[in-house]
């Protein structure tokens, strides 16, 4: 059970029918997995969810969506969304 909703994600991303819901938690899914692992700490243990966490899942989640190939032609790639790493940041568990 994801944290962010489908219909979150949908108004997030202006999409309003149905059809892709399925694909969509997945890609919630999988924002969170790495949204978690990089901040070190389970999601479910943050309650309430931090909203720079919960548009950063949002902001990863989209791009997983929008870009759904290991590989992109004709268009200049980033590794995340603008702004994802800065938003998870202060959440981050630090160890040296």
């Amino acid at each position: 059970m994801t944290i962010v909703t489908t219909a979150e994600l949908k108004a997030h991303s202006n999409l309003s029918d149905d059809e892709s819901d399925a694909l969509l938690a997945q890609k919630i899914a999988a924002a969170e997995d790495w949204c978690a692992g990089y901040i070190g700490a389970a999601l479910a243990d943050l309650d309430p969810l931090p909203a720079g966490i919960r548009e950063a899942i949002l902001r990863v989640a989209a791009d997983l969506y929008e870009n759904r190939e290991a590989t992109v032609i004709g268009s200049s790639g980033s590794t995340l969304p603008f702004g994802v790493t800065d938003l998870l940041a202060p959440h981050r568990a630090w160890t040296f």
